[in-house]
């Protein structure tokens, strides 16, 4: 049987950039090369396209950007896949498809799953519509709402109404403090602050406008942090529910990958069997609300004295890092790595070929 054109994307211009590089070179090493022709298609941060040749741990150091090949991906009435431009010389490699690891904005955000809509080349995830409505926090709460489904309260504000503070002060009185402010359009926890008082107000707004034009301001709760993996297309199917006990206050960037291990993650969530199964089929309701494919990592957050259970965010293309809770959750409820890979890849061609059949 021959082998499966696969293009790994990574890299990206986000604030993710480098969590992305960690999870490709964590897919790269777990797909079965006897399945899978590999072709690696980095993006630096100033978003110069290379195809890669090299060695996979070089991607993790951005070493990588040294030795790739100027790149784009193209499609004519014929072909479809990777062009490269090296000495004068036009090259072609074919591509079946392509599994995109580009976390945040211009990745997550539909803008290279619409790419590769226009180059009608199949992959791996959510479409162009679900991705923009996931990686945007308020249109996701939105769609919670609209859906019946638990989510803390929230405000919304602009980068530009930030030296108004007073007015800011008034549209958050009735969130209390603690309170949470986040970017709207960013992922891996990169720009938000945990607000204790008002004095911490200003610069929480500051640092999550650096990210973002849009602001969410939303309700702190005094919650356990509780994750779970949703895979499938029509059907999905989700995983046993894991804990996450932070290093920090909460589960910040540094705590998720530069604390030496010190954050625990806790596979299955120490939660009774009958809150176990709340926090699944709450996980699938989310995802079929925001008409998810191939992919999902479904956050909750679970006040701790109540027991109530809160959608926090959904991750289209979460990590995959050696500790990533996506992975790791699947590996515990029966699936290995590269079966989930291997999974997700058949998902990608099935939800390719439903587009295109008639009816």
């Amino acid at each position: 049987m021959a082998k499966k054109k696969l293009a790994v994307l990574f890299g990206g211009q986000s604030g993710e950039h480098e969590v992305s590089l960690m999870s490709a070179k964590s897919i790269i090493n777990n797909l079965d090369k006897d399945k899978y022709e590999i072709y690696m298609i980095g993006i630096t941060k100033k978003g110069e396209w290379y195809l890669y040749k090299g060695d996979v741990e070089k991607i993790e150091t951005g070493e990588w950007e040294k030795e790739g090949i100027p790149a784009t991906m193209g499609a004519s009435t014929k072909y479809r896949g990777i062009i490269t431009f090296e000495d004068e010389k036009n090259g072609f490699y074919p591509i079946d498809v392509v599994f995109p690891v580009l976390h945040g904005p211009n990745g997550e955000d539909g803008t290279i799953q619409g790419l590769l809509e226009l180059l009608d080349i199949p992959y791996v995830g959510a479409n162009v519509l679900s991705s923009a409505l996931c990686m945007d926090k308020v249109f996701t709460k939105r769609i919670f709402k609209e859906a019946g489904l638990p989510t803390p309260d929230f405000v919304v504000v602009y980068r530009k109404e930030i030296e108004d503070l007073e007015a800011i002060k008034k549209k958050v009185e009735h969130l209390g403090y603690p309170c949470f402010v986040k970017p709207a359009n960013l992922g891996s926890s990169v720009g938000i602050t945990k607000v204790h008082n008002e004095e911490e107000l200003p610069g929480a707004l500051k640092l999550a406008a650096k990210y973002d034009r849009k602001l969410l301001i939303e309700r702190g709760i005094d919650a356990r942090e509780i994750e779970c993996s949703v895979l499938g297309n029509e059907n999905p199917q989700a995983s046993i529910a894991g804990e996450i006990v932070p290093s920090n206050e909460f589960y910040d960037y540094n705590a998720k990958y530069f604390d030496g291990g010190k954050s625990l993650l806790l596979i299955p969530a120490p939660l009774p069997d009958e809150k176990m199964e709340e926090v699944r089929q709450l996980a699938i309701k989310a995802y079929k609300a925001l008409d998810l494919r191939g992919m999902a990592r479904v956050d909750f957050l679970m006040d701790r004295n109540t027991g109530t259970l809160y959608l926090n965010e959904v991750n289209t293309i979460p990590g995959f890092t050696k500790i990533s809770m996506y992975p790791k959750l699947w590996e515990v409820s029966g699936k290995p790595y590269s079966i989930l890979l291997d999974e997700l890849i058949n998902l990608a061609t099935e939800s390719y070929n439903e587009k295109c059949r008639e009816w």
